[in-house]
């Protein structure tokens, strides 16, 4: 040791390095405490001070680490309620296996692909339902499936967070969104298919208010990025594959979904309001319903 400690003196101070020593004998020098700085070839940093001012010592230094302490970045912690998302998977389901059925048979004399599909052309043209009702329409059996599957998974959880009502409502109005975004950007010819744009949008609302409502610890860059980090690689791996698959549409569910999770945590303290989530879900509904109305008629 370089230093012996001196008799009646008292070590009020061990650190990891020198420098954490150097700092807050600097705080005890300002008030004038005498001190005395102790190392060792085996890392050891300490401060002694006269046992007489030991406790104005320990006080001053224990200030000096509150008003220096790092912050701390509050996060929540929310209970997902699955139970109460089975409804709103349930009704995602049977519509999208309802309109499955219905396009396949035909019913009412009608072309379903032609009349609800996502065509450029049609949508710059004004008809906007388009946007809506081409979120239930699928390609063939393994395309309605991954997308049932995918859905359900996502709309599970993304219910249990937010509650059903507002996870559906957002997903239907994001999924539509993020058709419309598509749509913008790519050639007026561009003409899809299929639930997969609100599938993301669905995981994209998890990925933005898990992140935008701290559920988890980010007092490191590595947790305070994880939801995106996560949807992200999520979006990627499930969502970029196929040489029909639309990425695009991927790509602008999920990040109207990532806003729409982010606006939706202004709403948690609601999320408990059973009435409330049953008018959203039932609002989710009327706006899918009342699209296919609205699209039959046109092409009738």
């Amino acid at each position: 040791m370089d230093n012996s400690v001196q008799p009646d003196w008292i070590v009020v101070f061990q650190g990891q390095n020198k420098l954490m020593c150097s700092d807050r004998a600097l705080v005890l020098l300002s008030v004038s405490i005498p001190y005395q700085i102790l190392t060792d070839d085996a890392d050891y940093h300490a401060i002694a001070v006269p046992a007489a001012l030991a406790e104005k010592a320990r006080f001053e230094l224990w200030e000096y680490d509150q008003e220096n302490a790092p912050p701390k970045i509050a996060y929540q912690t929310i209970k997902p309620d699955y139970e109460s998302a089975i409804p709103g998977v349930f009704c995602y389901i049977v519509i999208v296996l309802a309109v499955a059925w219905m396009a396949g048979h035909a019913s009412f004399g009608l072309d379903w692909l032609g009349a609800g599909r996502v065509d450029g052309a049609l949508v710059r043209e004004g008809e906007w339902w388009r946007l809506i009702t081409a979120l239930t329409l699928h390609g063939g059996i393994k395309h309605i499936l991954g997308n049932l599957i995918f859905g359900l998974f996502f709309g599970l959880i993304a219910g249990g967070l937010v509650g059903p009502g507002f996870a559906w409502l957002a997903i239907v109005v994001a999924g539509a969104l993020g058709n419309g975004v598509n749509v913008l950007l790519l050639d007026a010819s561009h003409r899809s298919i299929g639930a997969s744009t609100a599938v993301f949008a669905a995981l994209g609302l998890i990925s933005g208010f898990v992140w935008r409502a701290r559920l988890m610890a980010q007092d490191r860059w590595a947790w305070r990025l994880g939801p995106i980090v996560g949807g992200i690689a999520l979006l990627a791996y499930t969502g970029t594959g196929g040489e029909n698959t639309d990425v695009g549409a991927h790509l602008t569910g999920f990040v109207c979904g990532f806003g729409a999770g982010m606006i939706l945590t202004i709403l948690s303290d609601m999320r408990n309001n059973r009435q409330l989530q049953l008018v959203c879900g039932a609002i989710a509904v009327g706006i899918v319903v009342s699209a296919w109305l609205i699209a039959l008629l046109s092409w009738s």
